[in-house]
């Protein structure tokens, strides 16, 4: 019998991530200037916008790690600092010594932080399409798709409400990155869990995603996919650097 989450029942209502007026400077300089939305609860959302366009500094900013010059930032309806337990990240880059001889199992045991038995771990990895024979291989010796999965089966060990993942295709070939949308589809059915992604790949997460957040220093689109990525908001996004959005047509 599985026991009782600490997730809250998902409402209609309910905002996971809620920015008002957001506005952060780098030295005198704006990477983001007044930007404001929301993602509804149980969402599978996307940050998209060019490189150089503030989607990391977005994401930090959303997570607490970065200094706010004005505006405000409510996750799950209250602040970061009350429901940091709640959320799980999986970084853009994960920078670790390869020759370092930490195994699979070694790591995600450290960062289960209560020790979670060997049941649930495994159970993680399952979720995310790995068999438990991995927990013996080394961190170093996996592949670019494995390790992904790896660092996602961490994030979720304490099966947070909000997914945060910074371009988390890179360096995934195409039939990994369909193997992973999978994933997060899965999640986000299963445990009701709402998943952030940031991209610069509109095909990518066209027809995964429920709600778009598009930047490029100020907001240029939210919304559904089928109402805010109109070919009008990608060209202003992207500059009409068109093979960014050649599956538009799918939405």
């Amino acid at each position: 019998m599985l026991a009782p989450s600490h997730k809250t029942s998902k409402r209609a209502d309910r905002h996971a991530v809620e920015v008002k007026n957001l506005t952060v400077k780098y030295d005198t300089e704006p990477v983001l200037d007044d930007i404001s939305f929301s993602i509804p609860e149980g969402h599978i959302a996307a940050i998209l916008g060019p490189n150089g366009s503030g989607k990391s500094t977005l994401v930090k900013a959303i997570l607490g790690l970065v200094k706010q010059e004005k505006g405000s930032v409510r996750l799950l309806e209250k602040d970061i600092h009350e429901v940091r337990r709640l959320i799980g990240y999986v970084p853009q880059y994960f920078d670790f010594e390869r020759h370092f001889p930490i195994t699979v199992d070694e790591f995600l045991t450290l960062a289960s932080h209560k020790h979670q038995d060997r049941t649930h771990i495994e159970k993680k990895l399952k979720e995310v399409g790995l068999k438990k024979s991995i927990l013996k291989n080394r961190l170093g010796t996996l592949s670019g798709g494995q390790l992904q999965r790896v660092l996602i089966a961490q994030a979720i060990l304490h099966d947070p409400s909000l997914l945060v993942l910074d371009e988390p295709a890179t360096g995934i070939d195409i039939v990994g990155e369909e193997a992973f949308m999978h994933i997060l589809k899965t999640l986000n059915k299963k445990h009701h869990t709402t998943i952030l992604i940031v991209s610069h790949d509109v095909a990518m997460v066209l027809n995964l995603v429920d709600t778009v957040v598009c930047v490029n220093k100020k907001l240029m689109c939210a919304g559904p996919p089928k109402s805010a990525l109109t070919e009008k908001k990608l060209d202003d996004l992207y500059g009409g650097d068109t093979h960014l959005h050649e599956h538009h047509h799918h939405v």
